[in-house]
């Protein structure tokens, strides 16, 4: 199935406006059972079930009216952007599998920063189409937006919902069976917080260091195993809420992921010196009593997790940090 009769399956083949404008936010994710890899690249089919945290206030807010031009207008933090700008083409490409539709005015705000491997283009998207479907008049299921936000980017499908996600992978060829939904369970003392090594754009997108690694790295064999094993150990861990079994789990699923990147031809290297040293001394801390684990996605910047009792130390031991509380509404 070709992503546009996909998406008019769920949407329709003719789109008309019902409200003036809608606007939306997503927040963006982080896995901590990670997303590696298509076993269908034309609707994002993934080849494991992953699972995510959310970063609660952090991610996108995207808002959309009739534009008064007739082509589509996007603005991307306040900045109009450029038709040639590859940003625009990703957003104008999946707007035109929308079949029949009017040129639309796409003003999307990232409080979190863009393609630098904190996920905001799954913000980005789930935003979008959460504000579609509104402006549309759709009146799709939240099972239904994640699958439609998974065209889009993957990792997205997880973003239309709050709090620890899990996207399953599927079966069927058609992407009936793969969408995200939210593991009822909620754990207020949970943080996650980014240690910021590099804000700027990533030299390898994801897409690109995710193709290649399957194409090229003899490692890549091993990793659906790994990863299924992960993932049932992570979720059992939340459910129990046992970070000290939660922890090792999702630090080694990370370096995993980047073992199988390093496999690559050419290698897939996302880390940087400072990432580097920032996992040093985590694991530094954690010999000394302080539980406090990593994770690390598709671009140089750490990210940490630990309970809130931990918090005054992780502070002090890490200054610059940007801290998120993904269940703050249940405190």
């Amino acid at each position: 199935m070709k992503r546009a009769d996909y998406i008019q399956a769920l949407t329709g083949s003719t789109q008309v406006p019902v409200k003036e404008q809608s606007s939306f936010f997503a927040p963006s994710n982080i896995a901590l059972c990670k997303y590696w890899g298509k076993r269908q690249k034309e609707l994002n089919l993934p080849v494991n079930s992953s699972l995510s945290i959310s970063l609660g206030t952090a991610g996108t807010k995207t808002k959309l009216c009739l534009s008064t031009t007739d082509s589509d207008e996007v603005y991307l933090n306040n900045h109009l952007v450029s038709k040639d700008h590859e940003f625009y083409k990703r957003i104008v490409a999946y707007l035109d599998l929308l079949g029949t539709r009017p040129s639309l005015l796409i003003e999307t705000e990232n409080n979190i920063p863009t393609a630098a491997g904190v996920a905001s283009s799954a913000s980005g998207f789930a935003a979008l189409v959460k504000a579609l479907n509104d402006f549309f008049g759709w009146q799709l299921s939240l099972k239904e937006l994640s699958q439609l936000a998974r065209v889009g980017s993957g990792s997205a499908s997880r973003s239309i919902f709050e709090g620890f996600v899990s996207w399953h992978a599927g079966v069927c060829e058609n992407g009936s069976d793969s969408f995200a939904e939210p593991l009822n369970v909620s754990w207020p003392d949970f943080r996650i917080a980014l240690i910021p090594c590099n804000l700027g754009p990533k030299s390898v997108g994801s897409t690109e260091g995710m193709n290649r690694t399957i194409e090229t790295s003899e490692l890549y064999a091993g990793w659906p195993n790994k990863v299924k094993s992960d993932f049932s150990k992570i979720e059992h861990a939340i459910y129990e809420q046992d970070f000290s079994s939660l922890g090792p789990v999702v630090e080694s699923n990370a370096m995993s992921m980047h073992g199988t990147m390093l496999g690559a031809k050419p290698p897939v290297i996302y880390f940087q010196d400072t990432s580097l040293a920032s996992i040093v001394k985590i694991h530094q801390l954690r010999s000394k009593g302080l539980e406090i684990y990593f994770t690390m996605d598709a671009g140089p910047n750490v990210k940490i997790i630990f309970l809130v009792k931990d918090l005054e130390k992780i502070s002090e031991y890490f200054p610059d940090i940007q801290i998120f509380t993904p269940f703050e509404s249940t405190n």
